[in-house]
């Protein structure tokens, strides 16, 4: 199986896998430092503590063997700033594959999240099976709206949830 670069190096925007161990302090404090911006946004935020912070990390890896979700930490001038992935959902057809992002307050409005997309569509459209790509949003939530707007995915038909209606956009690889 063909798997994602484990380190993908944008000059001073590093994605990287995380290391549990070594990176629970600096992430624990990027995330505890975000809750406020991320709580609207983030059901997970809503319900965050320093054990789900710890579990989070120690499931990385077998999640990125398994091919269910591939997360990076992203670093920009080498402190983490906050996270990416691409996601596959059960619920969203095998050549489909999700990306999810945040980021800490103080690091938004830089394109370093655009960046850190654009880098994780390349990824994703490496991977065997996967023709498309989205991204899922509160439709409220208009940063994270701009940030597929900006690389040419198209809007698709808003779709319901527990937690309200989502945004989707979509970028195919015959898009690219």
């Amino acid at each position: 199986m063909s798997l994602p670069q484990q380190v993908i190096d944008l000059d001073d925007l590093t994605l990287r896998t995380f290391d549990a161990e070594a990176d629970l302090p600096e992430f624990l404090r990027v995330v505890q430092e975000s809750l406020e911006h991320l709580r609207p946004w983030m059901p997970w935020a809503v319900e965050h503590s320093p054990a789900r912070t710890r579990e989070f990390l120690a499931g990385r890896p077998e999640r990125w063997a398994s091919g269910e979700e591939y997360s990076y930490a992203i670093v920009l001038d080498g402190a983490i700033v906050g996270s990416c992935a691409l996601v596959r959902h059960e619920d969203t057809p095998a050549d489909c594959i999700e990306i999810g992002y945040w980021l800490h307050p103080a690091a938004t409005g830089r394109g370093v999240v655009t960046r850190a997309a654009r880098a994780l569509v390349d990824e994703a459209f490496r991977l065997p099976g996967v023709d498309h790509v989205e991204i899922v949003h509160d439709p409220a939530n208009h940063a994270s709206g701009a940030v597929p707007a900006r690389l040419g995915f198209t809007e698709q038909p808003r779709r319901s949830a527990d937690s309200g209606e989502l945004r989707i956009w979509r970028l195919g690889r015959e898009q690219r």
